[in-house]
């Protein structure tokens, strides 16, 4: 899993160096196999640990600055170049000669307020050959483009080292960053760092932004910050608007639904775009990506469906979500366009006329958020070959129009059928892989909740009040009873009583002082610790986690 140290720090304040916060992580069991810098320099590996260099582009705090354009003019002579007016901090604007794309509309419209923010690089920077393929990188100087001097640039992403992205400049959010000064080194404007972790199915909780904000905190002894899940649901209720109705309650343990009506389709803010890119993530639209976001931050899955389709499947009536396992012959088309023919155990997510998703692993493609800006041929349905007398069963054959009303799911599934699932059918996701290591049943409202307001946020639209839930097997809160004295048998080494309330504390355990008796409730996300002895010892092994591995003393047998 990727995590992208500007995003965690959203979470928790971090003190150390990146390199020794990595190693920090990894003797608490959540190992990291490399760090991504971007724009910053390695810092220096902690004692005893040996680091390969880095050979990324560290941005020259002098040469790549925050720069921000006064205005485009036209080229003398060349239609497919203009000349951006960039102000870098300097006693003058200096005359960029460029054929970014996205500038072409505002060439010849006169002086740009606000002014487009994007990094500047001055003569001697080196940036990457945006034009290259290999990797290579080139030293600025100064020469003629079509007649006129340049020796300075203003860059894409690629030409930086954040991403492969060269079909125009970087162009930065004015509202995000309008109180950096023009002139800032860019390395303090978006420099990063990203740790790729490891994460083994023993910290299936850490599989999120906030679980590794919650091991930092745990470790460094930081507060953790959890994001706002409040809700400004201003429609009318979702009563009688949709119907839930679970029929294996052992696969699927809780079902939430959250109603959206008049959002508008579009590509989702820069901020957000920017940090699914560091986690991996492809950006798609707001929608969609407001469903991975909180995915990774958060660790819950979620699934939008396009409101209007399910009516219609429905007959204009209110649609029933139905969650059940496949009849006979049955088979989904999934988002990738794959035609699965589904085993007895695949459970689904369905309506009155057939299979809508695969719960907990890949919507179907018939239900999904129809965006008719994708340059896929059938962003609804199936093209129609010349012997069809009709379209494939469920599908449209024209495109729909955007989606307007948002259905939004979060639900938990049974990991072991999810493993099982994603194995049978060869398919895998990242919701997939979340599940089928477990992911608690509480984290589903929380998803929804968070879920549906950032749809409102960056989508418009208004939210139907209450949300719909089903949660036909709720999980048990989990109690441990912990004398203090099991916890220096199991360790081989005493710790101090207050140190082990501390460390329990920290990682979110609910403790109760009984003279040598600790009571211990176990925080709702957490589906790895036991009960009666196994708890006791799942219990010492977090104590051990957090007071450090390395600290253990050596004992001589």
């Amino acid at each position: 899993m990727k995590v992208p140290i500007s995003w965690l720090k959203e979470y928790v304040d971090i003190n150390l160096s990146i390199e020794e916060l990595a190693e920090r992580l990894t003797l608490a069991g959540l190992e990291v196999g490399s760090i991504q810098y971007i724009g910053i320099a390695q810092g220096k590996p902690p004692a005893g640990i040996n680091v390969p260099p880095s050979d990324h582009l560290v941005w020259d705090r002098e040469k790549i600055v925050l720069g921000a354009i006064r205005e485009v003019k036209p080229h003398p002579d060349a239609d497919r170049l203009v000349l951006a007016m960039v102000d870098y901090g300097g006693s003058a604007l200096e005359q960029c000669v460029t054929g970014a794309p996205n500038l072409f509309a505002y060439k010849g419209t006169g002086p740009i307020d606000p002014p487009l923010l994007t990094p500047f690089a001055h003569e001697g920077a080196e940036v990457y050959d945006g034009h290259a393929d290999d990797g290579s990188r080139m030293i600025l100087k100064e020469k003629k483009l079509r007649g006129v001097p340049n020796r300075s640039m203003v860059c894409s992403e690629k030409e930086l080292g954040i991403s492969d992205d060269h079909e125009g400049i970087l162009l930065l959010d004015w509202e995000e960053f309008k109180d950096f000064q023009t002139g800032t080194p860019f390395q303090d404007v978006l420099g990063d760092a990203v740790l790729d972790i490891d994460l083994l199915p023993n910290v299936a909780r850490s599989y999120s932004i906030v679980g590794v904000a919650r091991e930092v905190a745990a470790l460094t002894g930081a507060a953790l910050r959890l994001p706002a899940v409040d809700l400004h649901a201003e429609g009318p209720s979702i009563e009688n608007q949709v119907h839930i109705d679970i029929r294996e309650p052992e696969l699927n343990q809780r079902f939430t639904l959250a109603l959206i009506k008049g959002v508008e389709l579009g590509p989702s803010p820069e901020w957000m775009q920017r940090r699914l890119k560091l986690c991996g993530m492809r950006p798609i639209n707001n929608i969609v990506d407001a469903t991975n976001y909180v995915m990774l931050e958060l660790g819950q899955p979620l699934h939008a469906f396009d409101y209007d389709i399910l009516v219609e499947r429905a007959g204009g009536q209110a649609p029933t979500i139905i969650t059940r396992l496949p009849e006979p012959g049955e088979h989904l088309v999934t988002l990738d366009g794959k035609d699965h023919e589904l085993y007895e155990f695949n459970i689904l997510v369905a309506d009155t006329a057939g299979a809508l998703s695969l719960g907990g692993i890949m919507g179907g493609l018939e239900s999904e958020v129809q965006d008719p800006s994708l340059d896929v041929l059938d962003a609804t349905g199936v093209e129609m070959g010349d012997n069809d007398e009709e379209p494939v069963h469920g599908k449209a054959s024209a495109r729909r129009p955007a989606t307007t009303n948002v259905l939004l799911e979060a639900a938990n599934w049974n990991f072991i059928n999810t493993r099982r699932t994603m194995t049978s059918l060869k398919i895998t996701s990242e919701a997939g892989v979340r599940f089928s290591r477990g992911v608690h049943p509480s984290m589903a409202i929380n998803g929804q909740l968070r879920g549906i307001e950032i749809m409102r946020r960056i989508a418009g639209g208004v939210i139907a009040e209450n949300v719909l839930a089903a949660y036909p097997l709720p999980a048990p809160t989990i109690r441990v009873d912990l004398p203090l004295a099991e916890v220096d048998r199991l360790l081989g080494f005493h710790i101090a009583p207050e140190e082990v309330v501390r460390i329990l504390r920290s990682l979110e355990f609910h403790v109760q002082e009984d003279g040598d008796l600790l009571h211990v409730t176990v925080p709702d996300h957490r589906l790895d610790i036991g009960t009666g002895m196994v708890g006791q010892a799942d219990l010492v092994e977090e104590i051990a986690r957090i007071y450090g591995y390395d600290r253990i003393p050596n004992t001589v047998i």
